[in-house]
Parts: structure tokens; C-alpha cells; sequence
């Protein structure tokens, strides 16, 4: 028998709680039959309808596939199409050439707010509740998909004696030696990760000070590699390639699931989360949004946080999960204090010019 957790949204402070629960995991009557807060029922007919669904890949798409394309295609009568991962650059691409083949796309926020009414539709909240959502999750054009984070993952052969604790020690060559590995993009987690090594307060994280942050990565460049897609990451885990990875909960989690003996440092970790979008010209926009109400509904919300460490963002969710699983939830309070908060509309306002100062630094 394995310990579970049951999950619960707590919408005023926008975060997660756990609660203990008792009973056997495979015996528990499947939480979410109701699918409460989801819209699988009667409001447009839309049986025949083919969509293209795109995401980031592995075993998050397949967790999505699985708990919440797969299910509502069932219930409606529907096809789908599945692509990624999802690509900013082919996006602007299909919708400038008028020739648009995603339907529903699951992105970072910054780029749903920064695109909305550009590259993006409103959603239709006639048809997508929103109200069982963390507000200051919702924009005009995106609703949130789940929540996660991004954290460091060490190897716990080499330094389980005295682990890293902070960004601080992630920058210690020194005191622990040996290859690190971030996401080679401005926005993946690494300026922020910089400045707290070097003594930033969470408060004073925005504007980002770009000088400060690449004087402080310049310090481990000679120890630095990068990884482009969450399946790198994973594989850097489970190889031992880099001896400290920072990667988002999904992947860290299945590594050392899949028999990676690393550990994460929660101390700092980046609370971050994705949403669902519609692009503009997207020929299946009723029923991409009928698909949104699904996917962020009770139900799905549920499948999706028992398969991979990702919290929900229904208020009616209510998984169980095992106690590895529960382990890595940034919902734990033991961890959500412990995080900090990435600045979605800073992002979306200065993303371009931290894209080209990131370029020149990495040579890419």
C-alpha cells in the first residue's frame, strides 16, 4: 500500500494545499466522474471536427493525450491531431501566411499576453469557466493548463554528503565541481537564477538587472552547457551528464523516477505555469474553446496532477497521488514557501531585447 495526498485549490492565494488521505491508491474510487467545471455536454456540435493539438512533447503530452485530448475526442465526437513541441517562430509563420494548422496550443504566459489579439484569440469565457481559476492565472487570450516549477536537480552520488542548498551553491564551482545545465533561453529560469546567487531579494528580481546576471553566469560559462527541449534535460539527468541540471518538475521528477539518484533543491525554485491558447485564423475555434473548457474542467484538471507532479487549477480538482508524486508537488506548503514567483507581464514586455542580450552571450 502507498501513501496518498488529496489536493485541493485554494483560489484566494492563487497557490495549492496538501492534506493527508487515507486508503490504498489503486483501490480509490476514480476522483473527477462528474468533471465538474468542464463543458463536454450539449453547447455546440462539433462530431467530425479534426484538431491539432500541440504541445511540449514527452511525458507531458502523453499525460495530456491521455487525461485530456483522448477523453474529450470520446465524449464529442472529435479527432486529434497531435504536434510540437510548441514553437513560437511557427506560430507568427502560419498565422502571417493566412495558412493556420494548430488549434489549441499550450504556451508559457508571457507570450499569450504578449501576442493576444496578435497571434492569439480571446478566449470565450461564455464557453470557458474561468471562475474556478486562480485569477491572476487568467488572461484575455489564455487560461492556465497547471502549474509547476522549475528547479536544480543534483546528483546526489557526488554530492549527497553536503548538497547544494540555494542558486548560491549551483554557482560554487569550487565546492561543488563538475558540469551544470540550464534551458538555453533567456526566459528559462537562468537571469533570475543568477541574480539570486548574487544576494537579489525575490522583490527585486524585476526589472531584471541584465549586467548583474550575466557577470554572475560568466562565472560558471567554462562549466556551463545548455539543453533546448525538456527531453535533454531529462537525459542530462538520467546520464549524469551535468552533475546540477535546472529543469522544469516534469522532467526532474520522471528521471528520478525512471532510477536517476538525484535530488531537487525547492530553496528558490521558479513557481511557473502554462496555458492554453487558440491561435488567430484556426479553422476549428468553437471547438478548440469547447476543448479548453474540458481540458481546464474538474476532471482532466484531476488526471493530469495524478500522472505527473503538475497542480491542478481547478478549484474542484481532487487527485491522488502516490507519495513520490506527492513528493515533488509544488503545492506542498514545505515547498511553495520556498518559491518564488516569475513575472509573467515583465516578461512579456521585455522578452525580445533579453532574447538578443542572451544570443550574444551564448554565441548562439
Amino acid at each position: 500500500m502507498r501513501g496518498c495526498v488529496r489536493l485541493s485549490v485554494v483560489l484566494a492565494a492563487a497557490t495549492l494545499t496538501l492534506a493527508g488521505c487515507g486508503g490504498d491508491d489503486d483501490e480509490a474510487e476514480p476522483a473527477g466522474e462528474s468533471g465538474a467545471g468542464a463543458s463536454t455536454g450539449e453547447s455546440a456540435d462539433i462530431s467530425g471536427t479534426t484538431m491539432t493539438f500541440v504541445s511540449w512533447g514527452g511525458t507531458y503530452q502523453d499525460a495530456q493525450e491521455q487525461t485530456m485530448t483522448t477523453p474529450f475526442a470520446e465524449a464529442r465526437g472529435v479527432e486529434f491531431l497531435q504536434d510540437g513541441p510548441t514553437d513560437y517562430a511557427k506560430i507568427k509563420t502560419q498565422v502571417e501566411a493566412g495558412q493556420v494548422t494548430w488549434d489549441v496550443i499550450d504556451m508559457d504566459p508571457y507570450f499569450a499576453i504578449q501576442q493576444c489579439n496578435k497571434l492569439l484569440v480571446p478566449i470565450d469565457t461564455s464557453v470557458v469557466d474561468t471562475s474556478k481559476m486562480p485569477p491572476e492565472l487568467v488572461s484575455e487570450c489564455a487560461v492556465p493548463s497547471m502549474v509547476y516549477s522549475t528547479a536544480n536537480y543534483y546528483n546526489a552520488d557526488k554530492f549527497g554528503d553536503g548538497p547544494p542548498t540555494d542558486w548560491a551553491d549551483f554557482f560554487d564551482t569550487e565546492k561543488f565541481p563538475g558540469k551544470r545545465a540550464v534551458f538555453n533561453d533567456s526566459q528559462g529560469g537562468a537571469l533570475e537564477a543568477a541574480l539570486m546567487a548574487d544576494g537579489v531579494a525575490e522583490e527585486d528580481l524585476y526589472p531584471i538587472d541584465y549586467d548583474r546576471a550575466f557577470a554572475k553566469l560568466d562565472t560558471i560559462k567554462d562549466d556551463l552547457i545548455f539543453w533546448d527541449e525538456g527531453a535533454q534535460a531529462q537525459q542530462m539527468i538520467e546520464t549524469g551528464e551535468a552533475d546540477m541540471v535546472m529543469a522544469w518538475l516534469g522532467r526532474g521528477y520522471t528521471a528520478i523516477k525512471n532510477g536517476a539518484n538525484y535530488e531537487p533543491v525547492w530553496n528558490g525554485a521558479q513557481g511557473v505555469y502554462d496555458v492554453f491558447t487558440v491561435p488567430k485564423g484556426s479553422k476549428n475555434e468553437a471547438a478548440a474553446m469547447e476543448f479548453i473548457s474540458y481540458a481546464t474542467g474538474a476532471e482532466a484538471q484531476t488526471g493530469l496532477a495524478e500522472a505527473l507532479p503538475y497542480a491542478p487549477i481547478n478549484s474542484d480538482a481532487d487527485p491522488q497521488v502516490d507519495e513520490l508524486l506527492a513528493s515533488f508537488l509544488p503545492t506542498k506548503p514545505e515547498i511553495s514557501e520556498q518559491m518564488v514567483t516569475i513575472d509573467q507581464d515583465w516578461w512579456a514586455a521585455n522578452k525580445d531585447e533579453a532574447d538578443q542580450l542572451w544570443t550574444s552571450w551564448t554565441g548562439g
